[in-house]
């Protein structure tokens, strides 16, 4: 297994519950989870990637969790509101919410066609709310419109229910990876497949395996950081029709509240209307004293590479500009994401190009039934989330374990 984050974490727990089969999951850091990571910061728990149970009432992790004793946080999140705890009228926030709707059902319409095309060209021209839609998009799909495939944006099943973990998304795959065998600080830099055993040249020397499940970000393979020897051209096509975007975050401590909005805090903001380069903001989550920022796309490339200084500037220019100058004074800067920046992932969670809409499945295609595929790429309902991405290390070693059953069998 190459990668321990939720996929690799997935494929280990199904395989190693199979009998005779020798397991073990290769993992590049000096730390599991992948793109979901809990940190501690002021005695609290921070999810610095993957943070919530989408369609938490049928979410595989969801269960898990419960069955783990995981307190689950059930409020579902007022996001529709944060036009009016952003200073808008209600009928502001109305008209957002139907020209949402709207471009929704015309992106539907559009993944109909057939032909794909940019999500952008949905967009009414001059629409009032084009810039908030372009911005909601480099959060929820970590790249802006133009550059999204709409018949693969689609096909993204929702059920509306999101739900978090008090103790954070990395802790609960940390607990769901204890007893597993991972070595880490074991990066693969080539699986080479002639012959009848695989071998794997990893950082901490060579590894023989009768299957190998590849279970790294599609921007590893674009780059061939992981190269195939026989090279596997159509893996490298799909890898790189289907990109990582980039979402980042950013945490404050906040000493201060917002009572005249919501006394029991976990209230969501956003910091313009007019402009896509803004953040949305998430303000004593769980009731806590912080303040979450989200942003993405090519502006949060821009502000990665700045500096956690200039991320926290924005912030709270955008805060101010909202609360009031007083606000200043109240926050403290805690922590920040920059997945871009990291060299085991080179980006945040995978989208389709235009055009690319069925690079899902030729990347989840196993290969001479020994090399299997896993990931959020890969999979083609719930792309960009930790549930998809564990879901689909479930798969892929189903498969694994099948190819050995078919192989088995007698001839007839």
């Amino acid at each position: 297994m190459i990668g321990a984050g939720s996929a690799g974490i997935a494929a280990g727990r199904r395989l190693a519950a199979e009998s005779g089969l020798s397991v073990l999951v290769l993992e590049a850091r000096e730390r599991i989870g992948g793109r979901a990571w809990t940190v501690e910061k002021n005695g609290y728990p921070l999810d610095l990637g993957g943070e919530w149970l989408h369609s938490a009432d049928r979410n595989v992790l969801t269960t898990l969790a419960e069955d783990l004793g995981f307190e689950i946080y059930q409020r579902r999140p007022h996001w529709t509101m944060r036009l009016r705890n952003s200073g808008a009228t209600r009928d502001e926030e109305r008209d957002w919410i139907a020209a949402r709707e709207a471009n929704l059902a015309a992106r539907h319409r559009a993944a109909r066609e057939s032909e794909d095309r940019p999500a952008s060209t949905t967009l009414p021209p001059g629409g009032r709310w084009n810039f908030l839609l372009d911005a909601m998009s480099t959060w929820g799909n970590a790249v802006e419109l133009e550059k999204l495939s709409v018949k693969d944006n689609d096909r993204y099943e929702d059920s509306g229910v999101n739900w978090r973990l008090r103790r954070g998304y990395g802790t609960l795959l940390n607990t769901l990876a204890a007893g597993l065998p991972i070595a880490c600080g074991a990066a693969v830099v080539r699986v080479d497949h002639h012959g009848r055993d695989i071998v794997l040249d990893t950082a901490r020397g060579r590894v023989s395996a009768r299957r190998v499940i590849v279970a790294v970000p599609t921007s590893i393979l674009a780059a061939e950081a992981l190269a195939f020897d026989p090279a596997l051209p159509a893996k490298l096509d799909a890898a790189n029709g289907l990109p990582l975007g980039l979402a980042n975050k950013l945490f404050f401590g906040f000493d201060g509240d917002m009572a005249d909005l919501d006394e029991t805090g976990d209230i969501f903001l956003v910091g313009s209307t007019t402009r896509r380069e803004t953040m949305s903001y998430q303000v004593r989550p769980f009731g806590r004293p912080i303040i979450q920022c989200f942003f993405g796309g090519a502006f949060a490339a821009g502000l990665e590479r700045e500096g956690m200084a200039a991320m926290a500037a924005f912030a709270t220019d955008e805060l101010a500009a909202l609360r009031g100058n007083d606000i200043r004074n109240k926050l403290t800067p805690l922590a920040a994401s920059s997945w871009r920046g990291d060299e085991f992932a080179r980006g945040s969670y995978s989208y389709a190009k235009p055009g690319h809409d069925d690079d899902r499945a030729v990347l989840a295609a196993p290969v001479d039934g020994r090399i299997f595929f896993a990931g959020e790429a890969t999979s083609s309902n719930f792309f960009s989330t930790v549930h998809g991405a564990f879901e689909s290390g479930t798969r892929a070693a189903e498969e694994a374990i099948a190819s050995f059953k078919e192989r088995a069998a007698p001839a007839r």
